[in-house]
């Protein structure tokens, strides 16, 4: 029998009957012949309060701690659908992430998957079961509890999926695929048949929400195809779905056009002069990753500095900034209200067309930086102008062309 990994968004187990529906889910997919795996993100919005706890119990959680607490959110979950699929009559037993063989490096709060040791998952397969794994954690080589970070359930399905040579991994939550851009932000967003491994990442790492940039990374790595669809669709009956969004090797498009708007807001501008090396220790100390990172270069030392950085990321932000003031003073400077808004595409940026016309698009806002990649430009612009500017963007580049199916 194929084997198959599905991942479930919080969203999909919020209450009895939604972890009812996706037991049933499950069992259909059973039924259909196929070895399941299901990874399990936290219910709701539990992992957002639990969070929201901690920074009410300490200002600044130390990072372990907060592993140890935001790693129950998916453990409450994969017992729930355990039990919801054993009293439907199937067979099912639960695993935490590191009973299943998630290793991880020793970052806690952001860590990065290292190695997948599935043997427990594959007895249990191999004995009739269907597993249940928690997303969103692993262990580290010191035994240590660790999380994934934003969105690092779809990393854990990715890697069970590529470690058991499954046939292919669904990512299931409360939308029917990858669209072009928010739907609430721009209306006419369309529904993406296919995307390619880089587009998909691209457009992850510049805010789109469906699929983790890291999980997109893993697929690409291993070959393994991702199907983003609606829990309340049906399970595949043939070898693969059908509908929803397959990012894959390939996409049926010619180079150059582009397939999507994406944007992050609560963006900060990191501004330094001087040599950077010392700054650079400082960040990578802090864990705080940088984003379009720029230096200059003076006697074959990094000197000057600019950055960008998300909010998101910063867990111990009161805490960094005493810091970054008491090491560095009036070198440095952040700079706060930013957002920015990407168009992707591969190949979008062979020819200076497709910035000439995002910039004409954008006239009137107030840019205040630009960097290209080649599956991506993007505009560094006021956070409250990012809706507006997502949507002219998408008028520009998508609403007036055909539509993104093959």
């Amino acid at each position: 029998m194929a084997i198959v990994v599905q991942k479930y968004g919080g969203s999909s187990l919020a209450g009895v009957d939604k972890i009812r529906a996706v037991a049933a889910r499950v069992m259909r997919t059973r039924s259909a012949g196929h070895q399941v795996v299901v990874v399990v993100s936290a219910t709701g919005d539990t992992t957002d309060h639990l969070l929201e706890t901690a920074k009410k119990i300490s200002t600044n959680p130390e990072r372990r701690e907060l592993d140890m607490l935001l790693s129950v959110g998916e453990r409450i979950s994969m017992a729930l659908l355990s039990m919801a699929i054993r009293d439907l009559g199937g067979q099912a037993i639960s695993f935490t992430g590191s009973q299943a063989g998630i290793i991880t490096n020793d970052h806690h709060v952001e860590a990065r998957i290292v190695e997948v040791r599935p043997f427990r998952v594959q007895d249990e397969l191999e004995s009739g079961k269907i597993v249940i794994v928690a997303g969103f954690q692993g262990v580290s080589y010191r035994r240590e509890v660790t999380t994934l970070g934003r969105g690092g359930s779809d990393t854990t399905a990715v890697a069970l999926a590529a470690a058991l040579d499954a046939e292919w991994c669904e990512i299931c939550s409360d939308v029917d695929g990858v669209y072009s851009a928010d739907p609430r932000v721009a209306p006419a967003a369309r529904r993406i048949d296919a995307l390619s491994y880089e587009e998909m990442q691209e457009m992850a790492e510049a805010g789109a929400k469906v699929l983790n940039a890291q999980a997109v990374e893993f697929a690409k790595e291993h070959g393994i195809a991702i199907y983003a669809r609606a829990t309340a669709q049906p399970p595949p009956e043939g070898l693969a779905p059908a509908d929803g969004t397959v990012v894959r090797k390939f996409a049926p498009r010619p180079p150059g056009t582009v397939v999507g708007v994406a944007s992050e807001k609560d963006l900060l501008s990191l501004q330094a002069t001087g040599e950077s090396e010392a700054l650079l220790e400082f960040l990578d100390t802090h864990k705080v990753c940088g984003k379009q990172l720029c230096t200059g270069i003076s006697g074959g030392r990094a000197g000057g500095l600019s950055m960008l950085l998300s909010r998101e990321n910063l867990h111990d932000e009161e805490q960094w900034r005493r810091e970054l003031l008491r090491r560095f003073g009036d070198s440095v400077a952040l700079r706060e209200g930013l957002g920015a808004v990407s168009v992707i595409g591969a190949g979008i940026n062979t020819s200076y067309r497709n910035v000439l016309r995002g910039c004409h698009a954008l006239a009137g806002h107030n840019v205040m930086g630009m960097s290209t990649s080649s599956f991506r430009i993007t505009w560094l612009v006021p956070m409250v102008d990012v809706d507006d500017c997502v949507r002219r963007l998408h008028q520009t580049f998508i609403e007036g062309s055909a539509p993104l199916v093959p």
